[in-house]
């Protein structure tokens, strides 16, 4: 499908703002009283350092390696035409479930404050296996400033694979949840595997990495990854979707077709961004985590986070990259002529644990406030979700007391929606929105 230049329907985007906000959900989550050992008071994470030296921003140059056109032209050659977005919603065989139909369990897991004003479980077949897990969001808001993709409003879940149970051959694999969000009351879902082509295009692997962030920018949908090597992202074009035409475990060229462990979809990969300082350290590169994008910066800008354990003293990094102008350079970012990308903006934070980043620019002002959502202290605790800026920060709070711990359960990404103002994220057994503003209202 060809990506449609940007154009903004205020119609839309107001009606459906007003369908929203007419229909938010009183949810379990948001009654939920934090328990007492989970009832601690607020740690003020200070205001952001700037990250200036050239030493240290110089570990967040990436070195762009695009895949080359007749590698993945072999393969599609040899697969049959590339599909899009909307041949994957068309098989959509999977319902998300909504929250009044999901267990105590699965409510649970959602953000005790603000609550949430959409909230899903997830087909039985996809929640009942343990080892898949979702960990990144993305949405056609995203994708286009009208909030359509083609003529469908669309979200994206990335999943990741245990990499220490399960079947051997499925272990560390991702995927990616098509949703169908045209109909509020019943979203629909089918599967894409994300697979890497070989280098003579002969033939695909899968994506053996865990996906934490994820952001679909124009025809392009970039996601981390934790390959154990230099490399920070991976791309993937969404009109370069294939079909399989064999059912098995295999994943690639099989005997009478191509096969991706049962999956009807595979996505090959178009490029990838490494770091040329080497692999992910605490005195080199970071590790990434969490991506989002910022479309109120000029041009707009992919936003990362490091990834640090939840108890790590250790500052970590917040920054962001432009994405390119070029039209003949749609969803990449910004290089030059030797192909490196600089941070264009990068700071420190004493947040750790961080799931979720979003960069925005309240209406009025020519600042920004980073939003943070932190990692619960313990396994089945709840997150803690920040604003930060130059000047300070801010947490989310369980009413008028000094509790923080109010976000979800296996707190994940953040995605803003530009249109109806609703930020999308994960719990570990949901998918949820919440506006921006009754986030900002929760702010202690």
């Amino acid at each position: 499908m060809k990506h449609r230049g940007r154009h903004r329907r205020r119609k839309r985007g107001r009606a459906l703002r007003a369908f929203l906000a007419g229909t938010a959900i009183a949810l379990t989550a948001a009654a939920t009283m934090i328990s007492a050992s989970q009832a601690t008071v607020a740690e003020d994470l200070g205001a952001l350092k700037p990250v200036t030296s050239s030493a240290e921003t110089g570990k967040l140059r990436l070195q762009e390696h695009l895949v080359p056109r007749r590698t993945l032209d072999r393969l599609a050659g040899a697969m049959g035409r590339p599909v899009g977005v909307s041949a994957v919603l068309d098989s959509a065989d999977r319902t998300l479930l909504d929250a009044a139909d999901c267990t105590s369990a699965e409510r649970e897991s959602l953000p005790a404050a603000p609550g949430a004003a959409h909230a899903y479980c997830w087909d039985p077949s996809d929640s009942a296996t343990p080892d898949w897990r979702p960990a990144s969001v993305t949405t056609s808001g995203d994708a286009d400033d009208d909030g359509l993709w083609g003529a469908n409003r669309v979200i994206l879940a990335g999943w990741t694979h245990s990499t220490t149970s399960g079947p051997a051959a499925e272990r560390g694999l991702a995927r990616v949840a098509f949703v169908d969000a045209d109909d509020p009351a019943r979203p629909a879902y089918g599967w894409v595997l994300l697979v890497v082509p070989t280098a003579d295009g002969r033939d695909y692997r899968g994506l053996a990495s865990h996906v934490s962030g994820m952001v679909w920018y124009q025809d392009k949908l970039l996601v981390t990854t934790e390959a154990g090597d230099s490399d920070a992202l991976y791309v993937y074009d969404l009109n370069r979707i294939q079909r399989t035409t064999v059912d098995s475990p295999a994943i690639g060229k099989v005997p009478g077709g191509w096969s991706a462990d049962g999956y009807r979809f595979v996505m090959p990969a178009v490029g990838t961004y490494r770091f040329p300082a080497g692999r992910c350290s605490a005195s080199g590169p970071p590790c990434p985590g969490s991506l989002s994008l910022d479309r109120g910066s000029a041009p707009d800008s992919l936003v990362m986070s490091e990834w640090t354990p939840a108890d790590s003293d250790r500052h970590a990094r917040l920054w962001r990259y432009d994405f390119s102008r070029d039209p003949a350079r749609s969803g990449l970012l910004a290089t030059d002529p030797a192909g490196r990308v600089d941070a264009v903006e990068a700071y420190e934070t004493r947040a750790a644990g961080i799931r979720g980043v979003l960069a925005h620019h309240p209406p009025g002002t020519t600042r920004t406030a980073w939003y943070v959502g932190r990692q619960a202290d313990s396994p089945d605790g709840r997150g803690s979700l920040w604003r930060q800026d130059s000047a300070g920060a801010k947490a989310a709070r369980c009413g008028s007391d000094a509790t923080h711990h109010c976000w979800a359960q296996g707190a994940g990404p953040l995605s803003y929606w530009q249109e109806t103002g609703e930020v999308w994220s994960l719990s570990d057994r949901m998918l949820f929105s919440v506006p921006l503003s009754s986030i900002d209202s929760s702010l202690g």
